[in-house]
């Protein structure tokens, strides 16, 4: 379905609709907008609160004894007590964070009424994402969820990451096989948790229509070890925000059926079902302490990030 009013312009090479190499492969030169000491790219999607950008943790090396100039926050009480002379603690920094995405491309995702389908936004964002995740000394790695299929890439660093996860998106979006049997979105999570390395950054890319209460334990199991950030990705009419006036015929991965967008009974029915969706997705969330961020398939991505915000 497309809108009848004024759209934003489509993002360089972009459809809307299919995903190529090109499109994705500009997310390379943009991603270093936020590299350090730039804002979190997290605090600059619209909607959300600013948050500090998360630091790299420090490992613990070895205990020493404890020489002027040392941080007296690093002494090492215990086995200062039990040697009777000062000793501190040594830390190196961790230089290397393996990011995990688990995009969502299933036949949901493949819906869009106004510039995109939400499938290539969260393509979009996933390729930002990797090449933010390199340029950070980090590896990047992905697990593809197509309703029916998951295609797994394990995380590696440098040029290669971003370009095995860039072309399985590309590959994965043009194949869609709804002969298979399904599969549930409980399984992309079951094997998140095998193939995540323990300390991974976790960010899970989707509409989340497929997520249920049922799935809560095993996102409990994910957070112990990592940091998981849920990106939720919509489209206004799913809100039951549009213009067009008119009965279109709607098809989802239960059923096909008319829809008259002209009763405001029906516009009001959806935007009730989303509501009542977003209550769903915010308490499970705010009970595992996973936070939410919002992209709309509306408009471009860069549109709805601002490198220029004020840091916190």
């Amino acid at each position: 379905m497309t809108e009848t009013s004024v759209t934003p312009a489509l993002p360089p090479h972009s459809d809307g609709v299919n995903l190529c190499l090109a499109e994705l492969l500009q997310y390379k030169n943009q991603a270093v907008r936020w590299l350090p000491p730039a804002q979190s790219i997290w605090s600059q999607l619209n909607g959300q609160h600013l948050s500090r950008k998360k630091g790299r943790g420090m490992n613990f090396s070895e205990v020493r004894p404890y020489q002027p100039g040392d941080d007296i926050r690093a002494i090492d009480w215990r086995v200062t007590a039990r040697t009777g002379k000062t000793h501190t603690k040594l830390f190196t920094e961790e230089r290397e964070q393996p990011v995990m995405l688990l995009i969502d491309l299933s036949q949901n995702m493949h819906f869009g009424s106004m510039l995109l389908l939400k499938s290539v936004q969260a393509a979009h964002f996933a390729s930002l994402l990797s090449w933010l995740a390199v340029s950070e000394q980090d590896r990047i790695g992905a697990i593809i969820y197509t309703g029916f299929q998951l295609i797994e890439c394990k995380p590696t660093a440098r040029q290669q990451g971003p370009l095995r996860v860039i072309n399985a998106l590309i590959e994965a979006h043009r194949h869609q096989e709804p002969e298979q049997v399904p599969v549930d979105f409980a399984a992309a999570l079951k094997h998140l948790h095998h193939l995540c390395p323990k300390g991974s950054d976790i960010v899970v890319i989707s509409d989340f229509y497929l997520l249920t209460a049922t799935d809560k334990h095993r996102l409990s199991q994910l957070r112990q070890h990592n940091r998981i950030r849920f990106v939720q990705v919509s489209d206004p009419l799913e809100q039951g925000y549009t213009h067009f006036r008119g009965t279109e015929h709607v098809r989802d991965n239960h059923q096909a059926l008319w829809v008259d967008f002209s009763a405001k009974d029906t516009r009001q029915q959806l935007h009730d079902q989303y509501h009542h969706h977003q209550q769903f997705l915010h308490n499970l969330a705010h009970s595992l302490a996973i936070p939410v961020h919002h992209l709309s398939a509306a408009q471009p991505l860069m549109s709805q990030l601002n490198p220029s915000g004020v840091t916190a």
